[in-house]
């Protein structure tokens, strides 16, 4: 069994075969996804998924790129939405320095109140990083985000000072589509590295396919094919990456065995 620990299958993309591809999701054997709200429409989009479909389960957050949309009014929409049952995480947030849609000091203002509101609530953090590591460091030490811990989503960075600092901060590390890329060879170098202890798999479905399927639409059931990519570069089997991955997503999130039932 398997668990993608980031999905918007919320996304407009699925409004046509949405039962479709959770159906194909559970056949390749994924008891569990975590999707993702990033800004107040699809907070309540991802919560409307989570109550109607008994595998999903939510983050909820403001994502950087929005950060411009930060008010105290949304923090405590994002607040309130987190005391959801399915709520496991505060989230996606984090710095994105590669879109110009929010000023750096926004993004960093809306880190460090997510980061708060993940301390206040006991939740564990969805972090989104591009082209920012050393800012998004320094600030989740200042924050206390090692307090909740939480997962890096998407980590495609192939630099060893990159993942030893994440690590440092007791976080998870989340690998998906590119991982499988041909032309990915600096971060299939570095997986052997990152502790088995820590990894989680995930597609950010519809985005960011994995091979053979890149450039077309992604969807969680396409997991499977991280995983595999994952086993080739452990050298282990796919059974045990999937064990492996989905015991730490479970720890992670503090998802309920399969047989503690669900909300």
């Amino acid at each position: 069994m398997l668990i993608d620990t980031h999905a918007h299958l919320d996304d407009p993309a699925f409004d046509a075969d949405r039962g479709e591809v959770l159906a194909r999701a559970r056949e390749a054997g994924v008891e569990a996804i975590v999707n993702v709200g990033y800004n107040p429409e699809r907070i309540a989009s991802t919560l409307a998924l989570a109550e109607a479909e008994p595998i999903v389960y939510a983050a909820v957050g403001l994502h950087p790129t929005e950060a411009e949309r930060l008010t105290p009014a949304v923090l405590s929409s994002i607040r309130e939405a987190a005391g959801h049952p399915k709520v496991v995480a505060v989230g996606e947030t984090g710095l994105d320095y590669h879109h110009r849609t929010a000023s750096r000091e926004a993004q960093h203002r809306a880190l460090r109140a997510q980061v708060a509101l993940a301390r206040e609530l006991g939740l564990p953090l969805v972090i989104h990083n591009r082209e920012a590591h050393d800012d998004l460091c320094r600030l989740l030490r200042e924050a206390g985000a090692d307090q909740v811990g939480g997962v890096m989503h998407a980590f495609s960075s192939g630099d060893p000072a990159h993942l030893e600092a994440v690590l440092e901060l007791g976080f998870y590390i989340s690998l998906g589509g590119p991982v499988t890329f041909r032309n990915a060879r600096a971060l299939q170098n570095l997986v052997p590295h990152i502790p088995l202890s820590r990894l989680v798999v995930e597609t950010d479905a519809p985005y960011l396919a994995p091979h053979p399927y890149r450039g077309r639409r992604n969807e969680s059931g396409h997991v499977r094919l991280v995983a595999e990519k994952l086993a080739e570069l452990y050298r282990l089997s796919l059974e045990e990456i999937a064990r492996i991955t989905t015991d730490n997503a479970k720890r992670l999130f503090r998802l309920p065995q399969p047989d503690a039932g669900v909300v």
